[in-house]
């Protein structure tokens, strides 16, 4: 593979947790931060793929109850809804969202010098799930010319304040191993998008109205 067509394969949108519907890099949002490195997250005793060569964490505050951010985390199918850049969720399963559930959720791909314009398929299945407290889920990204394996965990802890939401992430792939920082700093504004926007959600929901 060529170094251009691998360079513009990675500005696909790529995340499998907020993905960037976006060819060009873009500030972190506010709230949003990456957490000094550390252990990796868990939920219960499994964590992210150790020899992935792409990871990101993040974290942040959310001024809500730990309810609310868990609905709005673990209700899939509405998370359109609040994320702008998803066009549809599928829950491939029925009843509580737990381990074994799975989902499939698409982004819109903008043209790009490798690929026309066309969609990225996303299927994810929960392997670890805690109530209120973590969820891990793993699955492919697929689109044309892109196939990415990844890997995500997240975790719920009620502070003062609201509820400290921690997330990492890696993914795997022929095509993001190919250039590894720049895959890394596109995984974590895709993180950073998702908590910015499950901040924005969880506080408007938890406002009261006038």
């Amino acid at each position: 593979m060529s170094r251009t067509r691998t360079a513009a394969l990675l500005t696909i949108p790529l995340v499998l947790a907020g993905v960037l519907a976006t060819t060009t890099a873009a500030a972190a949002p506010a709230g949003a931060t990456t957490p000094r490195p550390g252990p990796s997250l868990t939920c219960q005793g499994q964590g992210v793929d150790a020899k992935a060569l792409v990871r990101a964490r993040a974290e942040t505050v959310i001024g809500a109850s730990p309810a609310t951010v868990w609905k709005l985390q673990t209700d899939v199918e509405r998370w359109p809804d609040w994320q702008a850049h998803l066009t549809g969720v599928d829950r491939l399963d029925h009843g509580r969202f737990r381990p074994g559930s799975a989902f499939r959720w698409t982004t819109p791909i903008p043209p790009n010098p490798a690929t026309p314009a066309t969609s990225l398929d996303i299927t994810s299945t929960v392997k670890q799930l805690k109530p209120g407290s973590c969820i891990r889920w793993t699955g492919p990204a697929v689109g044309e010319g892109l196939h990415i394996d990844g890997v995500h965990v997240w975790s719920f802890t009620k502070v003062r304040g609201g509820v400290l939401v921690r997330t990492e992430e890696t993914h795997s792939g022929e095509q993001v191993d190919a250039n590894v920082p720049y895959a890394t700093e596109i995984l974590q504004q895709g993180l950073d998008t998702w908590l910015a926007d499950l901040k924005t959600a969880a506080e408007a929901r938890s406002c009261p109205r006038r």
